[in-house]
């Protein structure tokens, strides 16, 4: 979903730099992009009007994150989160698929590392994340830089245990 856009450029840079991806670029569906022991998802798959997603289409779409999370808990170790928007969307999601969410709910920043209990069952303990979205409002200003985002995703490739990222 981020191949072919600025904020794509950096995020698959940063990801490749952290050991997540192959390679430093994804310019097509059909470049030879690999990720390495991660998933990129949205809480919203389609494209709204000016790119902004409301909190209607969020939360109406939050079932399939859902349902996407709960396919994924066997395996499921850790979560970054890119934006302030896909950390409260990520909050409800995650509960209604078998985590404790803590009260009062974690508030986002970039850098914030949190563990969450599960609630459910056969669930492991997960690793949360949050990182400024790779937007060119966030870059431009330097509000956050590659170094910044590779940081984030290095410690959760640790915490997630994939190899080569074992502490």
């Amino acid at each position: 979903m981020f191949t072919g856009d600025r904020s794509g450029d950096l995020l698959i840079a940063c990801m490749h730099a952290a050991g997540l991806a192959n390679q430093p670029t994804s310019v097509s569906a059909d470049d030879g992009l690999l990720l390495l022991g991660t998933r990129v998802t949205a809480p919203v798959h389609c494209a709204p009007p000016d790119n902004k997603p409301t909190p209607t289409e969020r939360d109406t779409c939050r079932h399939w994150l859902t349902a996407e999370l709960t396919l994924l808990a066997p395996t499921l170790r850790a979560i970054v989160v890119l934006g302030a928007w896909g950390w409260q969307a990520l909050l409800p999601a995650l509960s209604e698929s078998g985590w404790a969410i803590p009260k009062p709910k974690p508030k986002f920043a970039h850098g914030t590392q949190i563990e969450l209990a599960p609630a459910t069952p056969g669930r492991s303990p997960i690793q949360l994340f949050g990182a400024y979205h790779p937007s060119q409002q966030n870059t431009f200003t330097g509000r956050l830089t590659p170094a910044m985002l590779e940081e984030v995703l290095t410690n959760a490739a640790h915490a997630a245990g994939l190899p080569g990222h074992r502490r």
